[in-house]
């Protein structure tokens, strides 16, 4: 039986007016909803310039609550529409609390929950330990009217872990809201294509490790010393790449993905059934010496 389901990718650059920035993603979602997407995902904090590259206190302002008053906004759109809602905020939790959080918005428009960011990065142009507490609702993944998906953000990627826990919950999608992208002062192109590489291939290894798709949306255009290298991209859980975007537009892509072929993927290169889950307890180590 097929289970196809289209997928929305949302890439844009983004502005310091929050409320153009939202009906730019709202732009968007409706584009991709047109092209006949199902689910729509929304790069790492798109209401707002990538803030997090100075520690500023004025930044706190941009926070809201989740729910509040974005979430209120894309729900009526995706209600309208017909469509799950993916969507990367800046969330105010309390006075001095403050977390880096997806919500997803089911098709009918209800709120089904958050995501918050769990591993929170701190190196030049990425200050994100200034405004972010490591999320404390664990791994999560979201029963949509479409598919059963898992959420991660940006730093997440770089972690195996995170990502085998989500599968092991039953996402069928992983999806990886993102804003990473070049330092401008970086003047040796070799490293900006290490880097790049680095970035998509890691995200594809846990598409082939854990059998699953995975889709990632990064943003693109030049903030302060970035460059937003874009290169939002899908693939199967091969790690073959069905969509990659560029490294300069702004773009709105509606790919395609067969979740019933999970079970192809999983049966010829059978991981879960060979792991071997006696022997992992020294991965809860921070090192082992």
């Amino acid at each position: 039986m097929m289970k196809k389901v289209n997928i929305g990718l949302v890439q844009m650059s983004c502005s310091e007016n929050v409320a153009d920035n939202m009906q730019k993603a709202i732009s968007g979602i409706r584009e991709a909803a047109a092209k006949g997407a199902q689910i729509v995902c929304l790069q790492e904090l798109f209401t707002s310039l990538y803030f997090c590259d100075v520690e500023d206190h004025e930044n706190f302002k941009l926070a809201e609550a989740i729910p509040g008053p974005s979430t209120d906004t894309l729900s009526a759109v995706a209600k309208e529409l017909g469509v799950v809602i993916i969507a990367s905020l800046f969330e105010k939790r309390a006075a001095g609390l403050y977390h880096n959080t997806t919500a997803v918005l089911d098709a009918d428009g209800t709120y089904l929950g958050k995501y918050r960011k769990m591993h929170i990065p701190d190196d030049p142009g990425y200050y994100e330990k200034f405004y972010f507490t490591p999320g404390d609702l664990g791994y999560k993944v979201f029963e949509t009217k479409f598919a059963k998906i898992g959420i991660l953000i940006c730093w997440d990627q770089w972690y195996p872990e995170a990502s085998r826990i989500t599968a092991l919950m039953g996402a069928e999608v992983l999806f990886y809201p993102t804003a990473i992208g070049w330092d401008t002062n970086e003047t040796d192109p070799n490293t900006n294509r290490e880097q790049y590489n680095a970035w998509q291939t890691i995200q594809r290894s846990h598409a082939v490790a854990n059998g699953v798709h995975v889709v990632s949306v990064n943003r693109v255009g030049r903030e302060a010393d970035q460059q937003f290298w874009g290169g939002s991209f899908v693939a199967n859980p091969f790690g073959s790449l069905l969509y990659l975007g560029s490294h300069e537009n702004e773009e709105v892509h509606v790919q395609e993905i067969d979740l019933a072929k999970t079970e192809y993927y999983r049966s010829t290169w059978p991981y879960l059934r060979d792991r071997r889950i006696d022997s992992y307890d020294p991965i809860l180590k921070r090192y082992i010496d």
